[in-house]
């Protein structure tokens, strides 16, 4: 598998991002701040909060009222910047946040407040392995889950430790609040496949060498996927399995397994990172890779499921966003997403048909790929064109490295909650994020439709199935 690999295979230089901070505006007053074309965060320090009970003795403006808890650290009630997207980092990485995360948003189409909605508190289990350098860049901090919101204009938090003492919260709690902002391109409709279509929004005015509209940032990252697609597309188009097979052949420039020929799978639509207006200048430069891809594991986003398909290209800048900028990881997480209508989305940049190392799966990163369904799938089914698309990209994907869906492989792990680092661990070929990371990802729900979706894939492989 030479062919998909880059000619250099290392770790880029870790670059220091500046967070700019908000300064929150305490009374609910005036109308926000537009938002930001290019998306921007707001990170605003959680502090001391009486109980629900003693809010209007204590003066705090703005606090709704609510059961009685025990003290806690939060946010009062205020109006900031427009946000799609919230959640909570704190300092160390390797400090667990044990106790509940809640929050209520204010719309900011129709001023109403949601109810109390809480935020999956259990996250570093999506990570970089623990002696990667990109879990070792001094920027990485400890996260909860994102959530997906919609576009809101204020925010209360409320943070209570499982013990009910403050101090038992990790320190430097801070509340993200994340604007997707305007994508750079426009959003793939099936017509514009190739480069100079779904123009930029005029801040990318191009240089030497680079395609017009493409910032040599963009460029760098749709270059890795030509031949698949010419330099600047954003989509790469869906294939049967023939052609597929074909495409693949070609692009490895003879270096393909033969083996794996037979066995390569349609390959799906995929909306590109230009397609879904990834701003490549927030991640770190140039791309790392491991030396195969020999499991895919499935993950839910856990950011919820209050998002139209339409929404899906904001979901993920919100996401990348959220990983990059508060989080501390070089990239967004994942190799590969899927929303709830069943399109695919290239995720963390590096090449679709390369073997990129990701940040999905603690531990299990190396020869391993990651899809995550955006949504939560504890308790709700996940839709079977999510489930379809899972198994139609693991069918392309795992087929350039002659991986069967529907079979064992071993991952040595480098470390984690439930395999100690060196211990070579049976997996499925198509596994759950719980199978190597002793975590409820990807929802009871989804991971109980991996069984089906490992044999559709293997099906869609050319392989035999009873």
């Amino acid at each position: 598998m030479r062919g998909f690999l880059a000619s250099s295979i290392g770790v880029a230089t870790a670059a220091a991002l500046a967070l700019p901070l908000a300064l929150p505006t305490p009374a609910l007053a005036g109308s926000a701040a537009p938002a930001a074309p290019a998306g921007s965060t707001q990170s605003l320090p959680l502090v001391p909060v009486p109980a629900a009970g003693d809010r209007a003795a204590s003066g705090v403006p703005g606090m709704s009222a609510g059961p009685r808890t025990p003290a806690a650290v939060g946010l009062a009630a205020r109006e900031v910047k427009t946000f799609s997207l919230v959640g909570v980092v704190w300092d160390d990485a390797g400090t667990e946040l044990s106790g509940r995360v809640q929050v209520r948003t204010r719309s900011a189409a129709t001023a109403a407040w949601s109810d109390w909605q809480d935020v999956e508190t259990h996250n570093a289990e999506h990570a970089a392995d623990p002696d990667a350098a990109e879990r070792g860049s001094g920027r990485v901090r400890g996260s909860t889950a994102p959530l997906w919101v919609g576009e809101s204009d204020g925010i209360e938090v409320r943070v209570q430790a499982a013990t009910g003492a403050v101090s038992a919260l990790p320190s430097g709690l801070r509340i993200e609040l994340v604007d997707p902002g305007a994508a750079r391109g426009t959003a793939p409709d099936g017509k514009n496949g190739t480069a100079g279509e779904g123009a930029g929004d005029g801040d990318d005015k191009g240089e030497a060498g680079v395609a017009p509209g493409l910032s040599m940032e963009m460029a760098e990252a749709s270059m890795v996927n030509v031949p698949h697609a010419p330099l600047g597309a954003n989509e790469i188009k869906e294939l049967d399995k023939a052609d597929a097979t074909a495409d693949a052949v070609f692009a490895s420039d003879g270096a393909l397994e033969a083996a794996a020929v037979p066995y390569i799978g349609p390959r799906p639509k995929i909306i590109t990172r230009r397609g879904w207006g990834a701003d490549e200048s927030l991640r770190e430069p140039g791309f790392v890779y491991t030396s195969t891809v020999k499991a895919a594991f499935v993950h839910h986003s856990a950011s919820g499921n209050n998002y139209a398909c339409k929404d899906a290209p904001a979901v993920l800048r919100s996401l990348y966003r959220y990983h990059v900028v508060s989080s501390g990881w070089r990239d967004f997480g994942y190799n590969f997403a899927v929303d709830k209508c069943g399109n695919v989305y290239e995720g963390r940049a590096g090449g679709v048909s390369k073997a990129v190392l990701g940040a999905h799966t603690m531990g299990f990163n190396t020869n391993s790929m990651g899809v995550v369904v955006l949504g939560s799938y504890t308790n709700l089914a996940p839709p079977a064109a999510a489930t379809s698309a899972v198994a139609k990209l693991t069918a392309w994907k795992l087929g350039l490295f002659n991986a069967d869906p529907r079979g064992k492989t071993k991952l040595v792990s480098g470390g984690g909650n439930k395999f100690p680092k060196g211990r070579s661990v049976s997996m499925n070929v198509i596994s759950g994020h719980r199978d190597g990371f002793a975590t409820e990802c990807p929802g009871k729900r989804l991971y109980g439709e991996l069984p089906p979706t490992r044999t559709a894939s293997a099906r869609l492989q050319g392989r035999p199935v009873p």
